[in-house]
């Protein structure tokens, strides 16, 4: 089922939610159920926090379900539909991790290795002594979360690796970074002597039909991106970066995204490198407190209550190192988690999550960015009124 449920003048509401109605009863919620739940809890959401528009997609039991709402254009009035392009922030380091674990799936690197073993120019820098792995999981010895504002060139990036020195030991701390999992991807895309954006084509955009996903959006799609609004309603977009299309880059729709998600639940007709690769992504390295991250995932044992979630995607967990227990061996993908990744722009804010024992998954895309806990807070409550119907 696909939904539009936009208008120039704001919201197209369809109803309440039904939760004592047969369908819900047998456990199998019929689309106006679906609808209903989805509308009465971003209707509320996009209100409070003067989001423009959203895009929300369902996968339940391989049922897919698109709503669409507000608009991706205040300014022309022009409506979000299914084809409107978001920027997903840092969710795309889960596009980026999966790059990543197809390069081990195929022999072309392994976590284990230094990094400095993949870009020559690393050698006899502190990247002799950091791992791949600390690089995607946050935990390469406190890493900021952006670069300094100096670091514009390819040049200059090298340089100031070469420099830098950890404030804690490899593998004893997370904080969360965009040159660390940047760097991540920039090695995942040497080691298969491609450019990084081909790379992503061929691995895993094209293998799972991801058609409308890029790092930049050609012209003839620009009609379909959406404009980001910031706290003072200007339209905005993302500006260029060092390392953004590893770490934040990337701008597709909601059906893409739940592709990907999709992927990650079943994966029955993706091939052996990818399905492998997926699966890296899964895996868990660390625990900090209830959260066990991933390459690029994160995730919690389910079922998870909902102060959990808010605690491991709390400003606390992005902005502050924090201590954490190497797993060894490392936590294999598991059905019973609840995997989850927030992302932003200064104009966009997303969140997707997924329970594979439940064959259920959600992605939130909107053009504002607001604050993680209203994104778990929305989800959950979709994701709970569906799993729990009796």
């Amino acid at each position: 089922m696909r939904k539009m449920l936009a208008a120039n003048c704001g919201l197209i509401m369809t109803g309440s939610l039904l939760l004592n109605g047969s369908a819900w009863a047998t456990g199998t919620p019929e689309s106006a159920d679906i609808e209903a739940l989805v509308n009465d809890t971003i209707a509320p959401l996009m209100a409070e926090h003067r989001i423009p528009g959203m895009a929300v997609a369902l996968s339940i039991n391989g049922q897919q379900h698109y709503f669409n709402y507000g608009l991706a254009n205040q300014e022309a009035g022009i409506p979000v539909t299914d084809q409107t392009l978001f920027e997903l922030g840092s969710i795309s380091k889960i596009f980026t991790a999966a790059l990543a674990g197809y390069a081990q799936a195929t022999g072309a690197l392994s976590l284990s290795d230094p990094a400095s073993r993949y870009l020559p120019e690393l050698k006899d820098s502190a990247f002799d002594e950091i791992t791949l792995l600390e690089l995607g999981t946050y935990t390469a010895g406190e890493l900021p979360l952006q670069f300094p504002d100096a670091v514009q060139s390819e040049e200059a990036m090298i340089d100031y690796y070469r420099q830098w020195q950890p404030e804690s030991t490899p593998g004893s701390h997370r904080l969360y970074s965009n040159p660390s999992l940047g760097l991540f991807g920039y090695l995942a895309a040497q080691s298969l002597g491609q450019p990084f954006e081909m790379a992503m084509e061929e691995v895993l955009f094209a293998p799972l039909g991801l058609e409308h996903s890029y790092f930049q959006v050609p012209e003839a799609q620009q009609a379909n991106y959406a404009y980001g609004y910031s706290k003072e309603d200007e339209p905005i977009r993302v500006n260029p970066g060092m390392l953004d299309a590893q770490a934040y880059g990337l701008k597709s729709t909601a059906a893409d995204v739940l592709t990907l998600v999709e992927a990650n639940m079943s994966g029955a007709e993706l091939n052996e490198p990818l399905s492998q690769a997926l699966a890296a992504t899964r895996t868990g390295y660390f625990e900090i407190g209830n959260m066990t991250q991933g390459l690029g995932w994160e995730s919690y044992a389910y079922p998870v209550a909902l102060d959990q979630l808010l605690a491991g995607n709390s400003l606390e967990m992005i902005l502050q190192p924090n201590p954490v227990n190497r797993l060894t061996p490392p936590l294999a993908p598991r059905q019973e988690a609840l995997y989850n990744k927030t992302g932003a722009t200064n104009g966009f804010g997303d969140y997707v999550a997924f329970v594979p024992s439940e064959q259920i998954g959600i992605v939130l895309l909107a053009n504002r960015n607001y604050p993680n806990q209203a994104r778990i807070e929305a989800a959950h409550h979709i994701l709970s009124a569906l799993t729990e119907a009796p």
